[in-house]
């Protein structure tokens, strides 16, 4: 095997090559709902199996018998009691729920149904007459709206996801009827002509614009758009340790959201914000708030995120501080933030039919969101930094556990972002082996993909009804050959926006091939990252890899890579089995990489994503 060249590009350079500074025209995208998609994969069904099998558990037991998450709620219904936890603990159990609700989209569960609905009764007691429900507030007596720190529109956001997620799920309609009630309660205090209330948390939005289309009631998503509205003209009053304490900035609310061009502040509520612009702007023809979406985006990918899909470089604010400044191992990266990027990224693709927002997506998906939780699926990461001195390490559960609940949801919709159709296409974003059946054209289309993915490059999908439209495949900015086939002889497509184009009518039977090149390569940072000046990092296709001293014991602190290193990827039989590489140099010593999603899921030791290279050798 022959030494693999270093290309000296970044992140941000594969990105860049894709980047226009204007507005794109808009091209909308539908993606296939998850409830459509069965996923059959070597790689992904193991851990839906073990979301089902141990995450929820280990949720479902936080909430009802280690913390008093549900008996907040039960104490609320009974009208005493003391309330336990963080003002904002309302939101795991809905973020939960929500998880379970998927879960029973996938997998029809009678007991977790039953358990569904006897939180959900809980719930709907919990609600007070006049239809707020947050159990911190009924608790402890406090005055309602008076803090818009305090995430009241937070929870209800929450709440209003699970209630559509599990009306979705099962037709009941207890829930979205509390969803409802708290909704029509806030529109009689806010909207226009109403209080100004500029939420501290984001949520509520992109919640409402969900509420607007499950109801066909346009009166959500009208308010979803006043709330977006409220940011950036002085109405944020975030209570007055928090007003001396952050700027607006750490809210996003220093100036009008359409005129935002760069992140700030808080990475999580900068997420549900652009999420809840980029509803609003398709459902409304926003181009403001696109055009800011477009600045943001390129702000966010090419100066502010990690290798990982990762963003939010510091704990002080659980956020952004400086362009280029992107510490590994202090990096904060939190879980909810990397789903939150996927659920951004998503939402860019839908609206501009761009593949550079799917490598993105797929990069926090498989680095960034897969690390927050462990192979067995029963302990967590809340931060994800890219180096370690051995002293960090997932855990049960956390005091602020909004990434358990957020991994707990996330995973079971991940098919979700396989498929999106258009007035004139499909579009095959992911790859992850699935059997799909779904309206398409007006009419029942079905197609059938297979992979090795992502440890191999090969993909096959086989059409189960006539394709009359185009056929659009990503093409992953880091594999520059790829190989196309039809029924086994050899096409080369138009390239678009980073999709592959087959325009020519497939029937029913047709094979479609793509072999992409899933080598290890080494990754130089920008060379504005300071903290990477003179360091590789290790991808295979989708995969960002680190090592552990654990697998290097000898090497661990004095291997150098170079562009003599032999880069030789092989399956293995540790942690269930995942890829690794193998770094060798030419006098004989080696570096063995695993995925970093895979990390700390053995004896605690050392880790880094960034190896140094060279050997002593100034090299530039």
């Amino acid at each position: 095997m022959k030494p693999y060249a270093l290309p000296l590009y970044s992140v941000a350079a594969f990105l860049l090559a894709a980047c226009s500074a204007q507005p794109e025209p808009a091209t909308r995208l539908t993606p296939v709902d998850f409830s459509k998609v069965r996923i059959t994969d070597g790689f992904w069904s193991p851990r839906l199996e073990k979301h089902a099998s141990a995450t929820l558990p280990v949720c479902i037991d936080q909430i009802e018998n280690q913390t008093g998450r549900m008996r907040n709620f039960e104490n609320a219904a009974n009208g005493q009691g003391v309330h336990s936890g963080i003002f904002f603990d309302d939101s795991d159990v809905y973020k939960a729920l929500e998880g379970m609700a998927y879960s029973l989209i996938n997998t029809p569960d009678a007991a977790l149904e039953a358990k569904c609905d006897e939180w959900i009764a809980k719930i709907a007691a919990a609600q007070q007459p006049d239809g707020y429900i947050n159990t911190y507030y009924t608790l402890t007596g406090l005055e309602r709206w008076d803090d818009m720190d305090k995430h009241e529109m937070y929870c209800a956001g929450h709440l209003t996801e699970a209630a559509v997620a599990y009306y979705k799920a099962t037709g009941k309609r207890t829930l979205l009827d509390a969803a409802i009630r708290m909704a029509d309660y806030m529109m009689t205090l806010f909207g226009e002509g109403g209080r100004h209330w500029v939420p501290g948390h984001e949520e509520i939005e992109l919640a409402l614009v969900k509420l607007a289309a499950v109801t066909e009631d346009p009166k959500y998503l009208d308010f979803a758009e006043w709330l977006l509205d409220q940011r950036g003209h002085g109405h944020g009053t975030f209570g007055k340790l928090k007003e001396r304490e952050w700027p607006a900035h750490y809210y996003q609310d220093a100036v009008p959201v359409g005129e935002l061009s760069d992140i700030s502040g808080h990475a999580v509520r900068s997420m549900y914000l652009y999420c809840g612009m980029a509803d609003v702007a398709a459902a409304k023809g926003r181009t403001d708030y696109l055009d800011a979406l477009h600045r943001l985006w390129d702000d966010v990918c090419l100066r502010n995120m990690y290798i990982t899909g990762g963003i939010g470089q510091s704990a002080s604010n659980e956020g952004f501080t400086t362009d280029y400044s992107l510490p590994n191992k202090t990096a904060y990266c939190e879980t909810c933030a990397s789903v939150g990027m996927v659920l951004w990224n998503s939402r860019m693709n839908a609206l501009t039919g761009n593949g550079k927002y799917v490598d993105v997506l797929e990069r926090s998906m498989y680095n960034g969101a897969l690390a927050g939780v462990s192979l067995d699926g029963e302990r967590f990461f809340y931060v994800n930094p890219l180096e370690s001195d051995g002293d960090h390490h997932r855990k049960a559960w956390y005091g602020c556990a909004c990434c358990p609940s957020q991994i707990s949801r996330f995973l079971p919709s991940i098919g979700n972002y396989i498929y999106a159709t258009s007035s004139d296409a499909l579009w095959v974003n992911l790859f992850i082996g699935n059997e799909a059946s779904f309206d398409f054209c007006g009419r029942q289309f079905g197609i059938k993909m297979t992979t090795g993915y992502p440890y191999g490059g090969d993909v096959t999908l086989t059409l189960g009804a006539n394709l009359r439209k185009e056929l659009r495949i990503r093409v992953p900015a880091w594999s520059p050959n790829n190989v196309f086939a039809i029924n086994g002889r050899e096409i080369t497509p138009l390239m678009d926006k980073g999709y592959a184009v087959i325009s020519r009518k497939l029937r029913k039977g047709d094979v479609v091939t793509v072999s992409m090149d899933i080598s290890p390569t080494l990754v130089a940072a920008d060379p504005r990252v300071r903290e990477d000046e003179g360091m590789r990092a290790l991808q295979c296709g989708p995969l960002v890899y680190c090592a552990e001293r654990i697998d290097n014991e000898t090497a661990y602190d004095t291997f150098a890579l170079s562009d003599s290193t032999l880069l030789e990827a092989s399956a293995s039989d540790i942690l269930g089995g995942v890829n690794i590489v193998t770094a060798t140099n030419p006098d004989g010593s080696t570096l063995r990489y695993i995925p970093y999603y895979a990390w700390d899921n053995r004896t605690p030791t050392p880790m880094k994503v960034w190896v140094r290279y060279g050997t002593g050798i100034d090299i530039q």
